[in-house]
């Protein structure tokens, strides 16, 4: 959790939809604002793991493509990441809100292979509009949804 010092708990899931966005190796776009109200911007998708370090250290390798993956992205912004070739992991501030985040990632992640399987060229969310409901409930003067308590 040194890369991560705000993070009190992850969950790691097969969960089919989001599974399967990593197993294409792509990310799961921002396609409307349920996914906008929990995840400022596309949940990404990590590089292969190569043959040495899967043979070596897999589990570390796992970590530290995920940490190279955040390097320039906010873990509080986009609580989730799909490892490429394998499935989803989540993170929150608890291990409850972890939980709750791949519960989201994964209605998300059904929502937009529904999305793009009815409408194939159907392009992300306006940021415009991407923007206001993440930061309604979790910018600096968040407005919306209940008091959080930490």
């Amino acid at each position: 959790m040194n890369h991560f010092p705000t993070i009190g708990g992850v969950a790691h899931t097969h969960s089919k939809f989001a599974t399967a966005w990593a197993q294409a190796e792509k990310p799961i776009p921002c396609l409307g604002t349920t996914h906008a109200d929990y995840f400022h911007g596309p949940v990404p998708v990590t590089p292969r793991l190569k043959a040495g370090e899967i043979a070596d250290d897999y589990e570390q390798a796992t970590g530290a493509s995920i940490c190279r993956m955040f390097a320039d992205l906010d873990p509080d912004a986009v609580p989730a990441v799909l490892v490429a070739g394998h499935a989803p992991f989540t993170w929150g501030h608890t291990a409850a809100e972890a939980a709750h985040n791949a519960v989201i990632l994964e209605y998300v992640a059904r929502m937009a292979c529904h999305t793009l399987t009815i409408n194939a060229g159907f392009g992300p969310l306006a940021r415009e509009l991407h923007d206001k409901h993440f930061l309604r409930k979790h910018g600096r003067n968040a407005y919306y949804g209940q008091v959080k308590k930490r």
